[in-house]
């Protein structure tokens, strides 16, 4: 009975162990989907995508198979350069919504398990 229980004591830290260095490197195996937010969804009808728009189709994104969603910038812009001239790295820019906003997307997408990866413009 000891040999027994022994051998179940190893075998639960083996898998427990594999699936810790698994999940560590979710990233080597997922499926991501690149969103460019202006022309993905559009929720209050202004013509211009939005992040209430994107949150109204993570659950599709989850039922196709993504795991990660990456996000062209939505931070506070000119729109020069169509969100890639950041100038403010802490505001979201309003044609896209609120940082409330954002917040209730990263809420979500963590309710259904699928990660936000958001695009980082250096040298702004």
């Amino acid at each position: 009975m000891g040999i027994l229980l022994r051998f179940l004591a190893v075998l639960i830290v083996i898998i427990s162990a594999t699936g810790a260095d698994a999940d560590k490197a979710w990233w080597k195996s997922a499926t991501f989907y690149q969103i460019y937010p202006r022309s993905f969804k559009d929720s209050d009808g202004d013509g211009i995508g939005d992040i209430k728009g994107i949150m109204q189709q993570l659950s599709y994104l989850k039922e196709i198979g993504v795991d990660a969603t990456w996000l062209s910038p939505i931070f506070t812009s000119p729109m020069a350069d169509f969100g890639y001239d950041v100038s403010n790295f802490t505001e979201i820019d309003p044609m896209f919504g609120t940082l409330e906003d954002f917040e209730a997307l990263l809420a979500k997408a963590k309710e259904i398990g699928v990660k936000i990866i958001l695009d980082f413009v250096p040298n702004h």
